[in-house]
């Protein structure tokens, strides 16, 4: 007996929950360019750097993600990633300059590059802003 009324609470909580849900949420997720950084003006193995990026959001909708940092031998690629809800309605006022930051911590010497997203050029190609650099022990 305690079976079916078990049985019969789940068929009853289970026929009550609709999979229809009229309210959905749909993001959309950019990658914008650095508008400036702040780097150290030298490096040694096996310390922490904090570095500073500052980045215009389209709207004030746009919210912050995280840092796309891309690691390839020596170079970093580095932009700010953002989201966006699509059903939001946001106003077009150009909010301040935001700030991000992220810690680099390099673990050899040599020379290395951080590309820094710049936005997209006449013909739709990626640029980036390069800066190489030195580390040493």
């Amino acid at each position: 007996m305690k079976k079916l009324l078990l049985f019969l609470a789940i068929i009853t909580t289970l026929s009550s929950c609709s999979l229809d849900n009229d309210n959905t949420n749909s993001y959309s997720y950019q990658v914008l360019p650095v508008a400036s950084y702040v780097l150290p003006e030298s490096y040694k193995v096996g310390e922490t750097y904090e570095i500073t990026l500052k980045y215009q959001r389209p709207t004030p909708c746009y919210i912050f993600q995280g840092i796309y940092y891309d690691i390839k031998d020596n170079t970093r690629t580095i932009a700010i990633q953002t989201m966006t809800d699509d059903n939001q309605v946001c106003t077009d006022v150009l909010p301040e300059l935001s700030e991000a930051k992220f810690n680099f911590k390099p673990t050899t010497t040599g020379t290395f590059i951080f590309k820094f997203y710049k936005g997209k050029d006449a013909e739709q190609k990626d640029t980036f802003d390069e800066v190489e650099f030195q580390v040493v022990e």
